[in-house]
Order: structure tokens, then C-alpha cells, then sequence
């Protein structure tokens, strides 16, 4: 037996280790696991080129509790180690690296994850174990080995009478450490952090019907049928898939193999996800990976954290920031790198040169799948729309090379229901919405119901109007509005529709320039300047006589101000609303020769409210003495 110091320049390694990844010590696992798998991955390279002489066969891992014992144990069959490679692997590199780390690390005890990164996995088992055993034997024929540590600098080495190849690690948890030893933590953990490792894990046994049984059927006397239980075997409990569909080549998979790989992923989600992208690129980085498109809301709140981070099927995390763009953090889904640089926990990502590259490659491809998507069955991808638009509006207001992109498949739908994109759109109405100042005039209106008048009056002027009600609707138009030439965006509702698009042609008004005075006077008397300027228009005689309409900028720079962006201090200003006259319409020319002055104010009121009713601001007691005055007026 051999005793022997670790070469340590600090004789604290082993508290510092604890405390380095205190809050994060649950990973104790995922690295010993990680250890495990590469050992046997490295066999079966070896015997594939022949220089291990051995016979693979089917490796696994298992873990193992026992409880009483207060031991944890992981068990892999994969290279095993000879008593001189524990001394260099175990006491001399993995140590090296820890006095590098204590130099680099020991002015920031509060920082988390380094073990990773110096090869010190092995090492973060002292965060949850007093004392760590390793029994191991190499592919080679040599004698095994067995080494004990405390967790101080001291450790013994000594001959094992084990006669498999492999490593089994032995973890004496620690008294304050219990969840540890518990069942469901442990197998939390292992379906957290290697639910789609490349070796099979086995974690206990379970029972389930021998398939190589037949169940009898027997009648009795009376003909009753009995059929004999079926036969229970007991069998390995294996809790991972070693070959989840993203290691596959989509060549390889049908629509439903995609759809149970999402049901894998997020058992708890009952929606089917609209659509999937394959991730799969090996220059010049490797990334495989894939993403789905879920049933996406107008809230901008909703869950992000739902992609997974894998590297070599090792789960990692999922605040996947930095890797994904922005707008595709909405997503769901897998990507797995061996490029992605970590930081040496293994749990953050650094935001360099090679991150960028993944990001502008996995934004390029969901542009593509888009474009291909849009292409060849463009009716499903109108259907779709609505639910992905949040994701692509996000994406063309965030990413340049996405916005380019997203010509040929952003969609523009109407109130009608037909879709179009900005070339389709602008073709056609460039004949019927270009103003006389040569200016396409975009109309768009937000809410079908609410502004339905507002519609129906820029209908009767064959005008087309989109239906635009995402949050961030307002930021996109303003985007498109300085990137596109001569166009402008307006809601149906800021303007009377002729002051929206003006032609060369003007209304005459009836009213004369005595008669507009006396009007103007009169209903800037009655009418509350602090929430509406008046502003007296010659229209159609069929038009509406009272319009409220609200300025496009000052409502625009509201919206934007409340989901992040536009002008400073906007967002708190008092809601300002126009109130449009039309000096044609019949009745304005009955208020302005009504005798009284109490008819003349009850008129003006009453047909105030009706225009504040039809823009949804008829509230509370102001809606009630309007319901009570007209009840009067019928009387």
C-alpha cells in the first residue's frame, strides 16, 4: 500500500473546492458521470482502431445508494485506470491544474464554477463527500488499483482485488448531505443532467411483462374465459436515451419522430409545437440541435429558459442567452456543442468570437426553414401566422441579417383576412393610397371591433387596412418606416380618413367663415380642452359628424415607450385625443342653429359621447349620464 501527500501548495484545496461551487453543488454528479461516459467512449474508439484488445460489448453506467452505509456509487465499464495513471491523472494533473486555480481564484472565493475548466471534475465530489474511494481496473492487464482520500492532502493507494474493467466510484456523503442518498434527488439529478448521455445509465431495476411470454386463456365448464397474469420480469431500470433524435440525421426521422422528441423534452406540454428546425453543421464549428416553434401569445411575459444547452449530450443549461438570439429565446428545444466555450463550471457562457458565429449561423437558418416553410405550402403558413408572428416581428426588429431576410415570408394580413408581404402589399396599393405628396399611406388598424367605423370608412374609399395587434407592432413600423422609401404607417383611427391619405382634391365646406367661427367658439366651450382639441373638417355629408381620433406619433411613441424604446417621458403624458367636426354633416348645421344655448350643450354632449363610444372611452359616470340623457331624448 502506498501512503503519499497530493502536491498541493494550499493545504485548504478541499474547502476551497466546497465553497468555489457551494451554491451550485448538485453538479457533483454530472461530473462524475461525465468522467464515467468519457472513459467508455474512449474504449470504444480504441477498440475501434484496434488498440484496445478487448471486447466492447455494452457498456453502462449505474448508480447505486446505499443508504445505511451513507455511500454513493458510480460504476462505469470504460477504460479503468492502472495504479501509475491514478498517480498521474488523480494526484498530479488534476492537482497541477488546482494550483493554478488557487493562483487565479483565492482573491474570489465567491465566484462560482471552476472545477470544469482545470479538470478537476473528479474533485467536486468532495463538495457533497468526506471521504472518496476509487476502485479501478484498465482495459490493460494489469493489477487494480484502490485510492482513498479524506479530503485532506493525505491519500492511500493500494492493490484491489477487483476483476472487471472499469472504475467505480465511492462517495461517503458528507453529514449535512443526506438529499444525497435519497432516490428521488438522485434521480432528479440524473434526469436533469443526463437524460440523453451516450452510455446506458442504470439506476435500480424495474418490473415489466416478459415479452417473450405468452399469457393462456382457459374456458371452464360454463365457457367463462381466464386469462393467466402476465409474467413479470425484473429488468434495469435505465433512466436515459443514449440516441436522442438530434444525434440523428433528419434523413433519418419522420414528423413523428420530432413530435415524440418534444414530448420527451416537455412531458408536462400538452400543445403540439406549429413546426421544428434541424440544427446540423460541422464547419467551422460543430452544432446539432433541434429547435421547435411552440403556439406563441401577443404576451411578450411569456416563459423563456426553454432551450437546453447540451455539450456531448451533457446537459449544461438552459439560459441559453449569448448562443440563441434574443428573439429565438422564445423557442424550444435542444442544442448541443462541443464548440460553445464554457466557463470552467461548465454552467455560463462567455461571450467570444465562436458564440457569435453560432448565433449568426442558427439565426440564418431559422430564416431559411421560414423562407422554405412560406415557400412550399404558403395557406399552412398563413395559418401559422399568428402564432409565430411574435417571434419573427422580435427577430426583424433585433437582428439586421433577419430583417433582410424576412422580406421574402413576414406577413401583412388584413382585416379581411388575406395576407400579403411588404412587396405584395405595396404593389397593391401604391395606385389607391399614395398621397399627393407622393407617400405610400400603410393603413393598419389594431383592434377589428374597436375601430370598426374607422374601417368601414376607409372601405368605402377602396382603401385596404391591415390588422396589426402585436405589442411591438409600433417598433416595427417605425423600423420599416426609415428602412423602406416613401411609405408611412397609420392607424384608421388617427386621422378622418382623408386627412390619413390627402389627395389634391379638398372638400368644400358649407359652412362659411362666420359660421366656422361661431362653431369653433361654441364647442371649444363645451367641450373639455384638458382631453381634446377641436379641429373642424369639410367631409362627405355621410360621413360621421363627431370623430375622436389620436395624433399617429404622440399614440405610437406611447406604445413604444411602454414595451421599452421610443421617446423619453412619453409614455407618462396625459392621453390627448382630436375631436373632428365635420362642418357637412346635417346635424353639426342643426347645433349651429339651435336657439338655445342649453340644446346647443346638449347636443354637443350628446354627440361627444356617441364618438367617445365608439373608440371604447365612455367610462363609469360619464357612461351613465350619456345612457340617462338619451333616454330623455327619446322620451
Amino acid at each position: 500500500m502506498t501512503k503519499g501527500n497530493i502536491n498541493v501548495s494550499v493545504e485548504n484545496i478541499f474547502p476551497l473546492i466546497k465553497k468555489f461551487l457551494y451554491s451550485d453543488h448538485e453538479i457533483f454528479l454530472r461530473e462524475l458521470i461525465s468522467n464515467a461516459t468519457d472513459a467508455t467512449m474512449k474504449l470504444k474508439h480504441l477498440t475501434n482502431i484496434g488498440e484496445a484488445k478487448v471486447e466492447y460489448g455494452n457498456p453502462k453506467i449505474e448508480v447505486k445508494i446505499d443508504k445505511d452505509a451513507k455511500k454513493l456509487h458510480i460504476i462505469d465499464q470504460g477504460l479503468g485506470m492502472t495504479t501509475e495513471e491514478v498517480e498521474k491523472y488523480i494526484n498530479e494533473v488534476a492537482f497541477s491544474g488546482a494550483e493554478e486555480f488557487l493562483d487565479k481564484y483565492k482573491d474570489k472565493v465567491d465566484d462560482a464554477g471552476i472545477i470544469g475548466h482545470f479538470g478537476l471534475g473528479f474533485y467536486s465530489a468532495f463538495m457533497v463527500a468526506d471521504k472518496v474511494e476509487i476502485i479501478t481496473k484498465s482495459f490493460k492487464d494489469e493489477p487494480a488499483a484502490h485510492w482513498t482520500c479524506d479530503g485532506s492532502p493525505e491519500f492511500t493507494l493500494e492493490a484491489s482485488d477487483k476483476t472487471e474493467r472499469g472504475t467505480e466510484i465511492i462517495l461517503h456523503i458528507s453529514e449535512g448531505e443526506e438529499e444525497f442518498l435519497e432516490e428521488g434527488r438522485i434521480r432528479e439529478l440524473l434526469t436533469k443532467y443526463n437524460k440523453f448521455m451516450p452510455i446506458p445509465i442504470k439506476f435500480g431495476t424495474k418490473e415489466i411483462n416478459d415479452p417473450d411470454f405468452t399469457p393462456k386463456t382457459t374456458k371452464d365448464k360454463d365457457g367463462k374465459e381466464t386469462t393467466e397474469p402476465h409474467k413479470q420480469i425484473t429488468v434495469d431500470n435505465i433512466i436515459n436515451n443514449p440516441n436522442p433524435a438530434w444525434t440523428k440525421q433528419p434523413a433519418d426521422l419522420e414528423d413523428q419522430d420530432y413530435k415524440d422528441f418534444y414530448r420527451e423534452l416537455y412531458p408536462m406540454q400538452f400543445e403540439e409545437p406549429l413546426f421544428n428546425i434541424h440544427l446540423n453543421v460541422d464547419y467551422p464549428f460543430n452544432l446539432t440541435g433541434i429547435l421547435y416553434f411552440p403556439k406563441m401569445t401577443n404576451d411578450l411575459n411569456i416563459q423563456k429558459d426553454k432551450i437546453q444547452l447540451y455539450q456531448n449530450q451533457v446537459f449544461v443549461t438552459d439560459n441559453v442567452e449569448g448562443i440563441v438570439p434574443e428573439f429565438l429565446t422564445m423557442l424550444r428545444g435542444v442544442i448541443d456543442s462541443p464548440d460553445i466555450p464554457l466557463n470552467v463550471s461548465r454552467s455560463y457562457l462567455q461571450a467570444d468570437g465562436a458564440v457569435k458565429k453560432i448565433s449568426s449561423y442558427i439565426t440564418r437558418k431559422i430564416a431559411d426553414k421560414l423562407k422554405s416553410l412560406f415557400n412550399n405550402n404558403r395557406e399552412d403558413f398563413e395559418k401559422k401566422w399568428n402564432d409565430i408572428k411574435i417571434v419573427i416581428e422580435y427577430g426583424m426588429l433585433s437582428e439586421e441579417k433577419f430583417f433582410e431576410k424576412a422580406d421574402a415570408f413576414a406577413l401583412y394580413p388584413t382585416v379581411d383576412g388575406k395576407y400579403y408581404t411588404f412587396e405584395e402589399l405595396t404593389n397593391a396599393i401604391k395606385a389607391k393610397q399614395t398621397d399627393k405628396d407622393d407617400k405610400m399611406v400603410i393603413l393598419y388598424a389594431s383592434n377589428k371591433d374597436e375601430q370598426h367605423s374607422y374601417i368601414e370608412a376607409a372601405k368605402d374609399k377602396n382603401y385596404e387596412v391591415l390588422l396589426l395587434d402585436s405589442p411591438i407592432v409600433s417598433h416595427l413600423m417605425q423600423k420599416l418606416e426609415t428602412t423602406k422609401e416613401n411609405i408611412s404607417f397609420a392607424r384608421v383611427d388617427a386621422d378622418h380618413i382623408d386627412n390619413l391619405i390627402k389627395k389634391d382634391d379638398t372638400k368644400i365646406s358649407k359652412l362659411s367663415e362666420e359660421e366656422k367661427t361661431k362653431l369653433d367658439e361654441l364647442l371649444k366651450e363645451v367641450v373639455p380642452s384638458e382631453k381634446f382639441m377641436v379641429q373642424l373638417e369639410a367631409m362627405d355629408s355621410n360621413a360621421a359628424p363627431f370623430m375622436i381620433t389620436q395624433p399617429e406619433f404622440m399614440r405610437r411613441m406611447k406604445e413604444m415607450q411602454q414595451t421599452g424604446g421610443g421617446m423619453f417621458g412619453m409614455g407618462n403624458m396625459p392621453e390627448m385625443y382630436n375631436l373632428v367636426v365635420n362642418t357637412n354633416h346635417e346635424l353639426v348645421n342643426d347645433i349651429l342653429n339651435t336657439k338655445t344655448r342649453k340644446k346647443q350643450e346638449r347636443l354637443i354632449n350628446q354627440s361627444l359621447d356617441l364618438a367617445r363610444l365608439s373608440q371604447g372611452l365612455l367610462k363609469g359616470e360619464e357612461l351613465t349620464n350619456f345612457i340617462k340623457r338619451s333616454y330623455d331624448m327619446i322620451k
